[in-house]
């Protein structure tokens, strides 16, 4: 079931939700959809659990201890397991003999985010599950996109012509890109029009780059290294776009975490919300050495000093994880 057809035609839930597809926003939307329909906003900090799969050790055995458990005062407990798809194959099967019998009464949600058709081993969970689960599939088309875009627009307040409203619908972005730009874009106070869009637009543009250099500053290097190899496939000038990208994020980020707090330009004031909480966990020394590194790294590639520029984008993605974003290591969050 398509992600917008889950909210329109609000099918029963029962034991066990797989949230699939390709889009993280839209698998956010549809877990908080979910719990809107599942559990009393009073009532979630005792009856839902949400769990970080990758990072938890002993998954299989906390998920079926917790979603064993009974609900307190609610109908219902919900346990929603993210991040399946980065699982290796043990933990899989092991999780997936949770999800084989939950009791009833209970939810267990697996955010496993393939496409629904895809082949791979060990399967992925909807393909297991077929209909004895809710599935809920994020992949992005254009009506998708669209929808999107207008829900974005009216919630900002704002308003777009129709020619860019169909440049975003038919890009190839996700939709943090898009949900980004909008904001950014929303800021003039002006209808956005396809120049605006063209003019700043990570939609109009392939994001991958900005996506490695979100995802190493998040911590996550292991997804960032993902992201630049896919665009390598592709682009063997990739290099040049991902280093820009990430220098461009540290150069921010450094400015953020200065003594005095820092102050972003204004083309880039609307990243603030999302780079300061980055910045004060960085640090401002942590975040020069970054951006030093991620420069000297952009040099070499637009000078040519370097053979293999795909080695270069490995090592200073290790670099960086190691010596400037790696987070504090967490097992469960709820």
């Amino acid at each position: 079931m398509k992600y917008y057809d889950f909210l329109d035609k609000s099918p029963k839930i029962d034991g066990l939700v797989v949230i699939e597809g390709t889009d993280s926003v839209l698998a956010q939307r549809a877990l908080d959809a979910l719990l809107d329909r599942l559990i009393p906003a009073d009532m979630r900090a005792l009856n839902l659990e949400v769990i970080d799969g990758p990072v938890t050790d002993d998954l299989a055995r906390i998920v079926a201890d917790s979603v064993a458990a009974m609900p307190f005062l609610a109908e219902r407990r919900v346990v929603a397991v993210r991040g399946c798809e980065r699982l290796r194959a043990q933990p899989r099967r092991d999780l997936w003999a949770v999800a084989e019998a939950v009791p009833a009464g209970n939810t267990l949600v697996l955010e496993d985010l393939f496409p629904p058709n895809k082949k791979t081993k060990p399967e992925p969970f909807g393909a297991l599950a077929g209909r004895k689960a809710l599935r809920i599939d994020t992949t992005l088309t254009a009506d998708t996109r669209e929808r999107y875009v207008h829900e974005t627009l009216e919630r900002l307040g704002a308003k777009a012509e129709p020619r860019a409203i169909a440049a975003m619908a038919d890009s190839d972005a996700d939709l943090g890109a898009i949900g980004n730009d909008l904001e950014k874009l929303a800021l003039t106070g002006t209808k956005i029009t396809l120049a605006d869009l063209e003019r700043e637009s990570l939609a109009i543009e392939d994001p991958k780059a900005w996506h490695y250099a979100g995802a190493l500053i998040e911590g996550r290097a292991s997804d960032a290294l993902a992201i630049a190899f896919e665009l390598f496939a592709s682009d063997r000038g990739a290099a040049v776009p991902l280093v820009s990208a990430l220098a461009t994020e540290l150069g921010l980020i450094w400015e953020l975490a200065r003594p005095n707090g820092g102050d972003l330009p204004g083309r880039h004031k609307w990243r603030e919300r999302i780079l300061r909480p980055l910045a004060k966990r960085i640090g401002e020394r942590r975040a020069r050495y970054g951006f030093a590194a991620a420069v000297r790294g952009f040099e070499a590639v637009v000078t040519g000093q370097i053979d293999d520029p795909r080695g270069m984008i490995e090592l200073l993605t290790a670099d960086i994880a190691s010596k400037v974003t790696a987070p504090p290591r967490r097992t469960v969050a709820s």
